[in-house]
């Protein structure tokens, strides 16, 4: 059966036919039959080099020998037992070693738990109401954060989704990513009510987008100065800009911090952790309570395990991965201003993201600014040539250590093909 076939059959039991509004692009999503190191293969028999990776949880490809092996062997010892494990107290160990601004942490099954946990937890902790987000900053879909910019000021949060209260979007104040003018603006206004400033260090959900110099440490200061929780999203970042994530990268320590995706090398895990004085406030020591049936599962506990040892054992990968990014940017930016096209690219480390533009691109606004058409354009076109890459401008590309110098070729190549088809429809 292929991909239309199934797509056809799955919007007749699945919303849009698919289970993620961002697997959805016209004029329908290929569906995977399987994936190996670098490549993924679809039902109708054609191979992609990925830069999906599963939006950064694949940091170690498809497969890996590594996890493939253990998991083998972990899922014959029992999938769920429903009471602790030496594992989880070794996992929690090992984060902490790498995250040295983490004390105690709790294990959770997502991205989105984990926030979902941290904003209750800050609230719980400091008895205020009030957060503030950045736009287009994404931290999972539930009510507290599905919030955006209302029209009349960008501090006015509204919601971002049906479902999402006003009484819940308006304890929501909304920045702009790297205006620090603004986010002090909107603290000290808020000073008394304000439980948490919670933000993408590096910002990947509209694009890619890395903090100007001092931002971070800006936020850290306002957060001092108010008495509030500084919550780093680590979701995408954590492992993958450093072992210790965005925090050893730039020098900056959170009060909170989420982890997941790269954490479980693609099994769903995630955690959220920070100082031990927040965090004794979550139940059972505290008021604050969270729970999760799978939380802390022996599966994706012990897969997660494997991660953190062999990042640890083999540093030399993020030096690895980071050249064949700078390589890639490279002949976009050369191909591009070959052509006459106006392109921005914006990368670091194992990340990159293409905008059609020529403008500096440092806030959510920049993004909305270049040429989405342009974009979609060059989405099919690097799905012709067989490079898989996420089909929105609002998402960013990832390498693994399973991506070869071939791959970094086929992608130039096939890079150069489609912008040529840009530049000859243009």
């Amino acid at each position: 059966m292929n991909s239309l076939e199934l797509y056809e059959r799955a919007r007749k039991v699945i919303p849009g036919g698919v289970n993620s509004p961002v697997r959805a692009y016209d004029p329908y999503p290929f569906f995977v039959w399987k994936g190996k190191g670098s490549r993924i293969y679809d039902v109708d028999g054609r191979e992609y080099i990925d830069y999906v990776m599963g939006y950064g949880a694949l940091f170690f490809g498809h497969a890996p020998s590594m996890l493939v092996e253990r998991l083998k062997k972990i899922v014959e010892d029992g999938i769920l037992y429903g009471a602790p494990t030496e594992e989880e107290v070794l996992l929690a160990e090992k984060i902490r070693e790498f995250y040295p601004s983490i004390e105690m942490v709790r294990l959770a099954n997502s991205g989105l738990e984990a926030t979902m946990h941290a904003v209750r937890l800050a609230r719980g902790y400091t008895g205020r109401r009030k957060i503030i987000k950045f736009e287009g900053c994404f931290h999972g879909s539930h009510d507290s954060l599905l919030v955006k910019a209302g029209s009349g000021a960008l501090t006015f949060g509204v919601p971002s989704s049906s479902g999402v209260l006003e009484e819940v979007a308006k304890h929501t104040l909304i920045s702009r990513f790297n205006d620090v003018e603004l986010t002090e603006k909107i603290v000290k206004e808020n000073r008394d009510d304000l439980a948490a400033i919670i933000v993408e260090p590096v910002a990947v959900n509209f694009g890619l987008v890395e903090p100007k110099i001092d931002f971070l440490k800006a936020l850290r200061e306002l957060a001092d100065y108010s008495g509030a929780v500084l919550i780093f999203d680590e979701v995408v970042t954590g492992f993958r800009l450093s072992p210790g994530g965005a925090q050893q990268y730039y020098g900056v320590k959170a009060d909170l911090t989420t982890l997941g995706k790269a954490l479980g090398g693609g099994l769903p895990i995630s955690a959220f952790g920070g100082r031990e004085e927040i965090m004794k406030n979550v139940a059972p020591t505290g008021k604050v309570y969270v729970s999760g049936t799978y939380s802390g599962n022996p599966i994706s506990t012990k897969a997660a395990l494997a991660v953190l040892g062999y990042i640890k054992e083999n540093p030399a990968i993020y030096s690895e991965m980071k050249w064949k990014v700078e390589k890639i940017c490279k002949s976009i930016r050369e191909v591009a201003s070959d052509r006459s096209l106006k392109i921005t690219v914006n990368y670091i480390e194992s990340m990159f993201q293409v905008f059609f533009t020529d403008s500096e691109v440092s806030c959510y606004d920049d993004v909305k600014k270049s040429d989405i058409r342009l974009f979609k354009k060059y989405f099919h076109g690097m799905l012709k040539n067989n490079v898989f890459i996420p089909p929105s401008q609002f998402e960013t590309c990832f390498l693994s250590t399973a991506h070869t110098d071939e791959d970094v070729e086929l992608t130039i190549n096939a890079i150069e093909n489609s912008l040529s088809q840009i530049e000859d429809e243009t």
